[in-house]
């Protein structure tokens, strides 16, 4: 008789099993460790030791399991099984090992790099937030300067320095070690931060060519109000560009390209979505700093520069904590051993611009899910500007914008807090396809409040006085809604969306669509709404004329997102239920057959065999 037992039954391996599971025997090497025959000759005593778990014999290296099948001749089956270091992987000490002490349920050498990494990662974020806020206000509210200079400002200082940067990054990678890489690319930011604070801005009027600037908009008119802005506070842009680039470089490239390096799997599975909850705690702190600093004014005297002394002060704590990032990668590299990790490296395709697109055309499911990723680049940017030109207007000076920006930030943190906790409930119960709805949702909703206001506000004053608030005010609040609901459900829902999107996709498909959405869609969403604007801005003369326009193009733009969307999602599911099946298919067709004995021992495993000739060796 013959029994069949699924693959688990016979021997199961880990992936990578250690060495102290096994003992080798010098002598007899391998064949001993694995003789069938003296497993079922004498199946509860290998090399003269014999313990006892559950009912089932465990040696160091091997197990049996007797398994009894009834029917007309009683027989018994032994399978001899290498547990012990399976179990070693999966986190069991082996036997005769100590276990590595533990806090709350993790390791302690766990904790030594989980802690410092996250300790890292809220510095990083808390600056970031602080220069992100800061930027915003040095170009917006600048003398000459207003809102129309940030959709030039994005696509041809920004763009152009990113690319420069990375070009360098990558020649510099090629001649510098991992360590001496991290602090030549972290030193220059925090430098640069201090050297604004203390020095740039408090000598701006003598390094900004105001009279050239004023000269050249008398010649080409106020249409050119946001180019020449460009030249004419251009140490604020070279501030604006460097906090850009703080978000892209220090947290995408040194921090998790440190983080992957020194983490195994399983700890970033369990531990990445920490650090994302962790960073909503930065956003809340970070954006009560700038809003206690913006507030200094107030105790300040007459004559005295009230966001000079809010900005050094802020550009202090940036500094230290851009130093106590240094210390704690000084800290982790000489405390922390890296991780074991195969030297193979996979070869990732190389697709220019024209490669990416016509991969983009030529799939239905890759072209929708590039709409989605381009559809809200563009999307964000066409009502974010817009935002920032209506609040300048109402909070003119740098502290009072300063201040409403710091409240925008820890609003930001806590919604998508909240959202982060709500999303997982959210995939649970209603599937891909609503949480992948809800973005582009949520911003169409908040967007046509926000630009109704702006464009038929006069008939609500009366309504709106009665609540204390101008349609200004109104649209500034219903705006920062917009951008807060939009950026928490982006952060939540958006981006877990399009990583799971790609998970059912075959992986030529797979590794090709994400070359192509990275090198075309990625930039052309960003740098789209500030496109679109340069040119409305250039044919209606100025960002206000452009508003009713810019409010269609949205409408346009979020109802294709929404059909890009609905069609994704049926495509993913259809991909979902065949993979389904298929591994359904595998696992009832992986059988594996298992020699049985009946109850006298008589069985061609325990005879001599070709495998083992020897028989008792």
């Amino acid at each position: 008789m013959q029994a069949i037992l699924q693959s688990k039954g016979l021997l199961s391996l880990p992936s990578s099993p250690t060495t102290k599971g096994f003992l080798p025997q010098p002598s007899q090497g391998l064949r001993y460790r694995f003789n069938p025959a003296k497993c079922l000759s004498n199946p509860w005593k290998i090399n003269g030791s014999s313990l006892f778990f559950n009912g089932f014999s465990k040696s160091q290296g091997l197990v049996t399991e007797p398994l009894v099948l009834l029917g007309k001749n009683k027989r018994i089956i032994h399978t001899c099984r290498a547990e012990a270091a399976a179990g070693s992987a999966n986190g069991q000490p082996l036997y005769g090992e100590k276990d590595s002490p533990k806090f709350m349920g993790v390791e302690l050498v766990t904790l030594k790099k989980i802690i410092p990494l996250g300790m890292m990662f809220f510095c990083i974020l808390f600056n970031y937030t602080i220069l992100r806020d800061t930027k915003d206000v040095l170009v917006v509210t600048a003398k000459g300067s207003s809102a129309e200079i940030i959709p030039f400002l994005k696509t041809w200082v920004n763009l152009p320095m990113a690319v420069g940067f990375m070009l360098l990054y990558t020649k510099l990678a090629d001649v510098l070690s991992k360590k001496a890489l991290f602090y030549s690319v972290i030193l220059p930011f925090i430098a640069f931060f201090g050297a604004f604070g203390f020095v740039l801005y408090p000598f701006s009027q003598y390094v900004h060519p105001t009279a050239l600037a004023d000269n050249l908009l008398n010649i080409l008119g106020p249409r050119f109000l946001g180019p020449l802005a460009i030249l004419r506070i251009w140490s604020f842009c070279l501030f604006y560009v460097m906090a850009e680039l703080w978000g892209s470089v220090v947290i995408s490239v040194l921090f998790w390209g440190f983080a992957n390096q020194i983490t195994t799997v399983d700890e970033a599975k369990r531990f990445y979505p920490l650090f994302g909850l962790g960073a909503n705690v930065a956003l809340v702190f970070s954006g009560r700093t700038v809003k206690y600093f913006s507030k200094l004014r107030e105790n300040l005297g007459p004559g005295v520069d009230g966001w000079a002394v809010s900005l050094k002060a802020m550009m202090s704590i940036v500094v230290l904590m851009g130093f106590a990032i240094c210390f704690l990668y000084w800290w982790l590299n000489n405390s922390v051993a890296l991780p074991t990790r195969s030297q193979k490296k996979k070869e990732k395709p190389r697709m220019g611009t024209m490669e990416s697109l016509k991969f983009l055309v030529s799939s239905r499911y890759i072209r929708d899910l590039a709409t989605l990723v381009v559809a809200y680049g563009i999307s964000i940017n066409l009502v974010e500007v817009t935002w920032k030109s209506k609040l300048k207007a109402q909070f003119p000076t740098p502290n009072e914008y300063s201040s409403f920006m710091g409240d925008f930030s820890t609003a930001t943190g806590i919604a998508t807090f909240t959202m982060m906790l709500l999303s997982q409930w959210i995939f649970n119960k209603h599937g891909w396809g609503v949480a992948a709805t809800i973005t582009p949702t949520v911003l169409l909703l908040t967007g046509v409040g926000f630009f109704s206001l702006i464009l038929f506000g006069d008939p609500l004053v009366p309504t709106l006085a009665k609540f204390g608030m101008t349609p200004l005010l109104a649209a500034v609040y219903v705006g920062a809604m917009q951008n807060i609901f939009s950026k928490s459900a982006k952060y939540s829902l958006f981006d877990p969306c399009k990583e799971m999107a790609y998970i059912p996709l075959d992986e030529d498909t797979k590794v090709k669509g994400k070359a192509a959405i990275d090198v075309v869609c990625n930039p052309l969403g960003k740098s789209g709404g500030a496109l679109i604007q340069q040119f409305m801005i250039l044919t209606f003369g100025s960002l206000a004329n452009s508003t009713p326009y810019l409010g269609g193009i949205l409408l346009v733009i979020v109802l294709a997102w929404l059909g890009a969307a609905k069609s994704l999602d049926g495509q993913f599911t259809a991909l979902r239920r065949e993979e389904d099946l298929e591994k359904e298919m595998e696992r009832a067709s992986m059988k594996i057959p298992v020699v049985s004995s009946d109850e006298s021992g008589n069985s061609p495993l325990a005879t001599r065999s070709r495998l083992n000739p020897t028989g008792g060796d």
